[in-house]
Parts: C-alpha cells; structure tokens; sequence
C-alpha cells in the first residue's frame, strides 16, 4: 500500500477537532472509545491508547492532568479524523493557544453532576474566540447524582457569557458513558441498553466543518509544536494551510522578525493512531510533522520557496508569575547530581523555550529568572529538570507587573471555591487577609457552597496547601486569570518564622526532640544538614535558630528513666509545591534529584542579621 496516498485526502473528507474537558470529567476515555471503534489499530493497541495518547510524560500520569498538547488521528468511513489532546489547566494555556489553530471544532465534554467548571470555562472562551464549531457531549450520564437538565443550563449560560457572536449558541448536544464507549443523540430512557459512540463519530462529521483551506495555491504551514528524535533532530508540526508538501521539496522558513532560511523537507510524516508513519506527500487541511528544517521555532511559517508567504504569528499572553533559577551554591553541591553548572542549566533552559511557549527567560548573571503561568507551569518545568539529574536552587515566586500609562499594574486572578459550610468561615479568614474580593457566593444541589473571589496573582502563593489543610482535603478550587489592577500594598506576612540549623552535620533524635517544642520539624533522625538549612516551622513570628546534631551528654551517672527511648512526632515531609510555597523572600529551595532543602539565601547568622538591617 502507497502510504503517500492515504494522506493525500480531500480536505472535505477532514475533520481537525480538539477536545476540551475539565479533570475528571471523562476526556481520556472519551478518546480511548473512539481510538477502539475507529478499528484504527490492532486490539493490543487499543487497550494501551489511554496511557499512550493522552498523558504519556511520567508527571502526567502522577498528577493526573494533561500538560502537553498531543495530536491523532482515526479514520471513520472515507473521512480522517485528527484529534487535538488540549491541556484544561490555566497555567498551561500556552499550550492550548498554540494547538487550537489546528482545530476547526471542538468536542466539549461536561460531567453530567458537575457541569462547567472554571478550566472547561477557560479553554472554551479559546475556542470561540478562535471561532471553532462547538459539539457538547453531557458525559457520565449513568451517575447516580446527575443532574443533566441542570447542567444543559450551566453550560447554556456559559456559552451566553463567552460566545463572540450569535451563531455559537446553537450547538447540538449529545450524551455518553464514554467509560462503556456508549453514546447517544438524544437522552437515552435506559442506559444500560447496548449503544456505541457512532452518535459522536456522526456528529464530528457532520457537526464540524471541514477545514478551510486552498488547495491549488504555494504551500504554507504555521508551526505550532515542536518534537525532538534522536535520530531525524527536530519535527515541525503544524496544519498545512493551503497547497500541499512533498518529500526533498525546497521550501522556506519565514521568521518571527520577517528574515527568510532556505531549507529542504527531508521527511513528512502523518498520523495514524499512536503512531507517526512516513508518506510521500500531504495535503491542505491536514496535520502533519516536517523534518529537515532545524531552525524552525513556533509561530514560524514554512512556505513554498516561490511564493514566501508568512501567516499570523500565534500571540501567547504574557507570564504571570516569575521565580529565580540559578546553580546551587550550598555545601551540599555536587553530591547528588550530575548537572550542576549555570552553564549546563542556561542551555537546558533555552532548550525548553523552544517547546513552551509561555515560557520567559532572563539571564541574571550566575542564575536565571523564570516566568510562566502559574505556579503548577513553575513546578512542572522544576521537576521536569530535577528529573533529567540536574542540580540547582530556586526563589520564591513573584508576580510578573506591567506598566500602562505610568501606572504598575499586578495580574489578578478569579478563584472559584467549592467547600462545605462548615468550612466557610476558615476560608473566608483566610482570604480575608489576602485581600480577595467576593464576587459571588451560591449554594449547589450538592449542599456544598461555591464562592468566586477575585484576588491578586501573588496571594495565590501558598493558598492552596493552607486552604487543603483548614478544610482536611475537602476543598475544591479553581483559578483564571482575570487581567490586571494597580499595584497594591505589600501582603502581610502570612507564615511563622523558621527553625534554622547552627551547624553541619547529622540530626540526632535527642537534639530533634528539643527542637520540636519550638515548632514543626521537617527532617527526621540521621539527616544531614549545614549551617543555615531550614529545619522547621517556628511556632512563633521571627526565626530561631536550633542545633539539631547535638547529642546527649554522656555522664557516668544513671537512673531508671535516664536512658529511657525518645519518642518524636513525625515530621512534615514537603513536597515540591509546598517547599515552594514555604519560602520566603530571604530564602531558597536547593533542588536536586534525590532532594529538596529549604535553607537562608545567606547561610552565616551575623551575614543575615546585616542584610536584615539594611
């Protein structure tokens, strides 16, 4: 069989559709029914698609959230389908602004007891400012607690506050147990009766449009992801936009700045289930990945050499949050990692803003500064380089300012809580002294209580592991970014001071137990520390420095309870986000692939009683 021919497809019998779901609400196995009845693959396949397609990085299957835009394809009759797997989380929005240009319609996929919630919100206001063809599916539909008129209404509204014109609120609306791979047009008396998803599959024919394109003008194509092979180096992925691509053709590649590089396809390749496979030619409308053009960037354009025509740059919004990433420069550096250097860092960084686009960096002499999306856009690319041996340390977060007409604006935020009336007051207490305003407070069928606050960027620090502990885990939120406001005053300190170590070496539980009278303790028995770690939580305001490594003095004198076993509290073992959200501005996060320390930026004691002064 001539692979080249398969994708040499009419446009009309195309159709580029992206997915969007909040957490939980049923995306993947969604796309795992559709991948199976497409008969797109063998049966063995089939049962991997779910890890395969849409969460296949390590940190994706752990957080259970989609943090990179993913690309498939299945056929259905005469017609190719590609699929576009969107992140729903906001701090990822690069991602979904760059991959929704494939897309010419969306399947909306809503919890039939949840309805919207704020990240389905945020990736469809998107896709209809893009202008993409909506098709809401109401799925889970055999849940005990539905409540699908209810929900209908939900997302009704919410089309009514996003839509840019009057023709995006006619939509049609299906219903699914996308879990069984069951799906209907119509709101199904039973729904243990047998069904399959061919209702979708019609829908995404005859719901979606085919893509618009020319098909007998010079070839373009935007890039709008990137991938690296060990083998054919790096792959330009992207719609074609108009004309069509074959193998060895010169074409051109239009930079950000206008200049132009000549360059030769070496290798096209379309997509078939979880697979890339190589064809001969591609056509316009459909998505494929171009080797052969090294120096291509996202947002660039590759054009036919005759006629260089670039398209629209994609616009990313601006970071909204920005830390400090430099080598590490405690005593422990270069015990438990093999890159450690600002240079071997810098490089790895530039390397990432190939790839993600809502990424800023800034060279700051020795180290970096960061920016991004969020605080979970900072921490994933944090464990991203902890996972690949690197070594180094971090800052705290700050929020990233702008400047219109002489005045410094902050980026704020809209969180939307859901929490039990019990737990109210502690939230409202705590947000209180945050200076979040209450937009909107309601009551839900669930008897939970969903308030909308909005609240600046950077007392979202730290908000969500206090909030998880006042409400014992119970808590549900969600944040948007919601523009930009004046700069206000600075924010109370929030948190106790910290239990600092006076001197290097390992912890002993005697030393330990006399420290945890003072406060919270992060570091258990045989641990190594030096001068200046961070030990603990202070249980008053103002640090306090402790000797966690002395031992018990030894006399020639005993009683029957002198010897008697020390018996410690367990410690608070921090993960990542919260060792981030702990620090302060006078302090650092050593990050390396077996560890993380919190320790003083200056680790002598009279060194930080100066700095304090000044």
């Amino acid at each position: 069989m001539n692979l080249g021919l398969i994708f040499m497809t009419d446009p009309k019998l195309i159709r580029n559709i992206a997915i969007i779901a909040h957490v939980d609400h049923g995306k993947t196995t969604m796309v795992d029914g559709l991948l199976k009845q497409s008969n797109t693959f063998r049966d063995n396949q089939a049962e991997m698609s779910q890890d395969l397609i849409m969460d296949s990085g390590d940190q994706e299957h752990e957080r259970g959230i989609t943090i990179t835009a993913k690309q498939t394809s299945i056929y259905h009759g005469d017609y190719k389908i590609n699929i576009i797997d969107t992140p729903g989380h906001a701090d990822f929005s690069g991602e979904v602004e760059r991959t929704l240009n494939m897309a010419d319609g969306v399947l909306l996929v809503v919890d039939a007891q949840e309805g919207p919630m704020p990240q389905t919100k945020f990736v469809l206001s998107k896709a209809l400012e893009l202008g993409l063809k909506p098709v809401v599916i109401i799925n889970k539909i055999d849940k005990p607690s539905r409540r699908i008129d209810e929900v209908i209404d939900e997302v009704s509204d919410l089309f009514l506050e996003l839509a840019i014109d009057d023709s995006q609120l006619h939509y049609p609306v299906y219903y699914a147990i996308g879990r069984d791979g069951k799906a209907w047009k119509e709101l199904p008396d039973n729904p243990s009766e047998h069904a399959d998803l061919t209702p979708i599959f019609d829908a995404i024919i005859s719901d979606i449009p085919a893509p618009t394109v020319e098909v007998d003008m010079p070839f373009q194509l935007l890039v709008t992801s990137l991938q690296y092979d060990n083998f054919l180096g790096k792959y330009a992925i992207g719609r074609i936009t108009r004309g069509d691509i074959k193998r060895a053709q010169q074409v051109v590649l239009i930079k950000r700045d206008g200049s132009l590089i000549n360059g030769k396809i070496d290798k096209i390749f379309g997509y078939r289930g979880l697979n890339r496979e190589e064809v001969d030619a591609a056509g316009a409308g459909d998505i494929v990945a171009l080797t052969g053009i090294a120096e291509a960037h996202i947002g660039e354009t590759i054009a036919d050499k005759e006629n260089p025509e670039a398209l629209p740059v994609i616009d990313i919004e601006a970071p909204t949050l920005s830390m400090y990433l430099g080598p590490n420069t405690s005593p422990m550096k270069g015990k438990e990692a093999k890159y450690n250097t600002s240079r071997q860092i810098g490089d790895r960084l530039r390397q990432e803003l190939e790839t993600n686009v809502s990424l800023r960096l800034r060279d700051e002499g020795i180290g970096f500064v960061v920016s991004g999306r969020g605080e979970l856009h900072l921490s994933v690319l944090i464990e991203t380089l902890r996972r690949e041996d690197f070594e180094f340390e971090v800052g705290r977060p700050q929020a990233v300012t702008i400047e219109e007409d002489g005045i410094v604006k902050e980026p704020v935020e809209e969180l939307l809580i859901e929490v039990g009336a019990e737990f109210l007051g502690a939230v409202s207490q705590e947000l209180g002294a945050r200076r979040a305003t209450l937009l909107k407070q309601e009551q839900t069928s669930a008897g939970t209580t969903r308030t909308t606050y909005i609240l600046p960027t950077r007392a979202m620090i730290g908000l969500r592991n206090l909030l998880l502990t006042a409400t014992k885990g119970t808590i549900i939120m969600n944040s948007l970014p919601y523009g930009y406001q004046p700069l206000g005053a600075k924010l109370q300190q929030l948190r106790n001071g910290a239990l600092i170590a006076t001197e290097a070496g390992s912890t002993t539980a005697f030393a330990l137990d006399n420290a945890s009278a003072r406060g919270e303790l992060f570091v258990g028995p045989g641990t190594v520390v030096y001068q200046g770690m961070i030990v603990g939580v202070y249980n008053r305001a103002g640090d306090l420095d402790v000797n966690v490594c002395r031992g018990k003095q030894l006399t020639n004198m005993r009683t029957s309870s002198s010897d008697g076993t020390v018996q410690l509290t367990p410690f608070t073992d921090l993960s990542l986000e919260q060792s981030v959200d702990f620090i302060e501005d006078d302090e650092l996060l050593e990050v390396t692939p077996k560890s993380l320390r919190l320790r003083k930026r200056f680790l002598d004691p009279n060194q930080r009683k100066r700095n304090s002064k000044n």
